[in-house]
């Protein structure tokens, strides 16, 4: 009990209602090419209409990256996306009188790191948020008081804005001005600012006006009413899908009037206005240039892009989508994706053979097993397919192939809303296949041999069905429980629920109380997937026959944990036996 120095009433709580956390597995992680969009950078996306406004429409170069990411959210709802691009990608760009010159800004912290002076813009006004050629479409222009009242530049601002920008209350109020009933002092910090699509890749018709930030501030300290920065460099870095401020100080110092007044409360941040003394434009910006999508994707950026998903902690994924990898020969992608699954201990990693191995080629059988064998990643925590699917893109409006792996993992995903992580996704009932025309090629059932045998998964028209995943193999060739798909994702969803849940028992005395805790936390748990048809039998064993004086002399704590994981069933085998009319089945019957 607590320590008291006189009388009185102490009362404590002790919680002992800790339990084990049900753990999300349809998590589904890609990197992949893209038109548009950050670059190596995780974004969550839970729709196609939602890749499509952040990444871009599929392009020739870019539709098997985008296919195989929108081919898995069409079973799920959560993939979290890094874009990656060829080398030499750059950013469209604006300075003065059009000209600038192309930089690369990747993301938005990219982009924090160069308006804090690393890697600073130069003679860039105006840049498009991400790389790409897609950018030099676009169209960035800004007013203030003086450009409105130029009637040969200001036609299209007064079409989209009611009122010239003039003097926020924000900066009023910091130089003196007592309120509404006295004039506001002249600081015009005030200023409006168009996105256009010039070219009309955006929205689809040229001249669309996409984004209108008005009486944005000059002010780098400037705020809303709401406490929100109203500092046009913050409103576009937060707000703009499409553009950034790159060079502020093109917008220079107003000495003849904006300086913040003597002994002004409010500290840091100088007001700025175009100069059009150094400038010949009185409406700042203009036609965007310079976009770069850089050189052909290969595997090295993709793998690159894979190292924001090797550490648990900070990406909390479950289903690694390879995609069709750097090139339509490389087994490179592959093998990364499978290494990091394998590392992690938390997800599985799906990954398919190479498009010149199954597309409109021969011996895909005996191809499959040797892109398995150039992926060297024979274990539990990959899944491999056989094929591409033939589908349509209605973005380009044309038929295409495209890895299954997306769909596979898309499977498994979709296995969290209809029945649980340790059903197997393969067969008549949860194996379909959505948006496919045809396989790329139909294997025989000698060619479904060869590639079981060899731990890849097969996928069969089945008439009447449509296509169907025909296997439920992991990449493992030793034959064990771990050898199936379902079994990896039980003992997946196990291991990451009680090791989170475990987490409480640190620092914790190792004694009967707190092993007879972990026993009572853990085996409910297990009742409760023994009951959902996870596993058949179990138990724990936390107490002193493994937790022994030298186990707690080396301040460790160990709990045993048996589980029998249900099986799926592969092989079935069916006697019919004909009788003669006089037999009594009693008789014969086994």
């Amino acid at each position: 009990m607590a320590f008291q120095v006189s009388p009185g009433i102490n009362f404590s709580e002790k919680d002992l209602t800790t339990v084990v956390p049900n753990v999300s597995t349809n998590i589904g992680a890609f990197v992949g090419a893209f038109q548009w969009g950050p670059l190596s950078y995780r974004t969550t996306i839970t729709t196609e209409n939602d890749l499509v406004d952040l990444f871009g429409k599929p392009t020739t170069t870019t539709a098997t990256h985008f296919w195989s990411a929108a081919n898995f959210l069409a079973y799920s709802n959560n993939l979290v996306v890094v874009g990656v691009k060829g080398a030499g990608c750059l950013n469209a760009v604006v300075g003065d009188d059009d000209a600038g010159t192309a930089i690369q800004v990747d993301n938005s912290d990219h982009y924090d790191t160069r308006i804090a002076g690393t890697g600073p813009f130069t003679d860039q006004l105006f840049v498009a948020k991400y790389p790409g050629v897609r950018g030099s479409s676009l169209k960035v222009q800004a007013i203030d008081s003086n450009g409105w009242a130029d009637d040969t530049v200001n036609t299209i601002f007064k079409a989209n804005f009611e009122n010239a920008p003039g003097t926020s209350d924000d900066a009023a109020y910091a130089n003196g001005w007592a309120g509404p009933d006295t004039a506001k002092p002249t600081i015009e910090d005030e200023m409006h600012v168009l996105v256009i699509d010039e070219d009309g890749l955006f929205a689809g018709v040229a001249g669309e006006v996409l984004e209108r930030f008005a009486y944005v501030s000059k002010a780098s300290d400037a705020k809303r009413t709401d406490g929100s920065s109203n500092y046009v460099v913050d409103v576009m870095r937060n707000e703009s899908k499409y553009a950034y401020v790159g060079l502020v100080t093109q917008f220079t110092t107003n000495t003849t009037g904006s300086e913040k007044a003597a002994g002004n409360p409010k500290a840091g941040g100088a007001f700025l206005t175009f100069n059009s003394a150094t400038a010949s434009e009185s409406v700042p910006g203009g036609s965007l240039a310079g976009g770069n999508d850089g050189a052909a994707m290969t595997a090295g950026p993709i793998q690159t892009g894979w190292d924001y998903f090797n550490t648990p902690e900070t990406s909390d994924v479950t289903l690694l989508i390879a995609g069709p990898g750097g090139t339509t020969t490389d087994n490179t992608v592959a093998g990364t994706v499978i290494g990091i699954a394998k590392e992690r201990k938390d997800c599985m990693a799906f990954v398919s053979p190479p498009q010149d191995t199954v597309v409109h080629a021969t011996g895909q059988a005996d191809g499959c097993v040797t892109a398995k064998t150039a992926m060297n990643a024979s274990n539990s925590y990959g899944v491999m397919d056989s094929q591409w699917k033939y589908q349509y893109d209605r973005y380009q409006d044309k038929f295409i192939y495209v890895p299954m792996n997306g769909d596979i993992a898309g499977l498994c995903a979709r296995l969290d809303f209809t029945h649980d992580a340790w059903w197997s996704p393969a067969g008549l009932n949860r194996g379909a296949i959505k948006n496919i025309v045809k396989l790329s090629w139909e294997p025989t059932k000698a060619d479904r041999d060869t590639m079981y045998k060899a731990g890849i998964n097969p996928l069969v028209t089945q008439t009447g069905a449509g296509v169907i995943l025909w296997g439920d193999r992991t990449m493992q060739p030793t034959p064990t429980a771990f050898d199936r798909i379902n079994v990896r994702r039980l003992f997946i969803v196990l291991e990451k629920a009680i090791s989170n849940a475990a987490k409480s028992m640190l620092f914790e005395f190792n004694d009967e109380f707190t092993r007879s805790q972990f026993v009572n936390m853990v085996e409910p748990f297990l009742r409760e997937i023994q009951g959902r048809r996870g596993i058949t039998d179990f138990k724990v064993v936390c107490d002193g026959s493994n937790n022994t004086g030298v186990v707690i002399d080396n301040n460790n704590f160990i709990g045993d944990i048996y589980v029998k994981p249900t099986r799926s069933i592969n092989y079935i085998q069916l006697n019919f036996i004909a009788a003669r009319t006089d037999v009594n089945f009693t008789e014969i019957g086994g």
